[in-house]
């Protein structure tokens, strides 16, 4: 797998609600990413919702031989537009279902359940095994060949093991937000796939001297630098940064070149931006929560 994957969730309108303005623009990104050699794909139902995974059976249906679309279920939106977690087992049924539908694929690559306890959504009353036992029962019906978590803390991530095994883990992490620090290492240990989401701190990484200094040296970007970073700082991650730019598509896959030619010197400094032995997985960085606050503005 191309460990430079694609964050599917800004095809969708502004605020990640409704189609974007040109549905055809964002089909050819995604057509795009596969010529370049992409094989990892990330969405969401909630995105949307449905919009996206529309987008993503419409653009890639049927899917190129090694090509994984990493579905997350158990989320959607509020009236209010605003995420919600909602894995009551009926909810994560149906919508396994509706992706299905939706993407144009009779079985899931890998479906994600999403927890509430890295994001803004507050955690669901639903017991880990009733919504994850819908997973383990469409898997066995052939519905579904992986299932991953998303936004698990490390006692999640034990509890689920109990049950099934897991292919991927979705947390929070980058230069900035270390919150994912204890399930990366969990998922280091276990032969766990990491996708971090907020890759790039959602455009909140500012000009760190760590950063500018290798880009300078390599002819990067900063962004690429971070990228790279990720890709050097564990080998179970695979990178998911998002965009509708065919540009920065481009630069994004690029960052697998960057992270060759990083320096351990510079790998070292960039990882000691933060103090990883007091990260907290359900405390975000202030990054992430303008981040998130901005994403709330853009649809009020």
């Amino acid at each position: 797998m191309n460990r430079v994957g694609y964050g599917a969730m800004q095809l969708a309108g502004p605020g990640v609600w409704g189609s974007p303005d040109d549905p055809e623009s964002a089909r050819r990104v995604l057509r795009l990413a596969v010529e370049l050699g992409v094989t990892f794909f990330d969405t969401a139902n909630a995105y949307g919702p449905r919009t996206v995974n529309r987008l993503i059976g419409e653009a890639l249906r049927p899917f190129p031989e090694g090509v994984i679309v990493g579905n997350k279920v158990g989320a959607g939106r509020g009236p209010d537009r605003s995420w919600i977690i909602i894995n009551h087992p009926d909810t994560v049924r149906r919508q396994v279902h509706e992706a299905l539908v939706d993407l144009g694929t009779e079985a899931s690559e890998l479906t994600y359940l999403r927890l509430g306890g890295d994001g803004p959504a507050p955690p669901s009353d639903v017991p880990l095994e009733d919504s994850l036992g819908v997973l383990v029962e469409l898997r066995d019906q052939g519905l579904i060949r992986r299932i991953g978590l998303s936004g698990a803390s490390p006692q999640m991530l034990a509890r689920a093991q109990k049950m099934t095994p897991i292919a991927a883990v979705q947390n929070r992490f980058n230069l900035l937000d270390r919150s994912g620090v204890r399930v990366l290492a969990d998922c280091e240990a276990r032969g766990i796939m990491f996708v971090p989401y907020f890759p790039l701190a959602s455009g909140q990484l500012g000009s760190h001297d760590e950063l500018t200094s290798p880009a300078q040296r390599l002819g990067a970007t900063p962004a690429q630098v971070a990228l790279a970073w990720l890709l050097r700082r564990s080998p179970a991650m695979v990178v998911i940064p998002g965009t509708t730019n065919p540009d920065h598509l481009r630069a994004n896959i690029a960052a697998a070149e960057v992270a060759e030619n990083l320096t351990d010197a510079e790998v070292a400094r960039l990882t000691g931006l933060v103090d990883e032995s007091k990260a907290v997985i359900d405390q975000p960085h202030q990054s992430t929560l303008d981040a998130l606050g901005s994403a709330a503005d853009s649809h009020r």
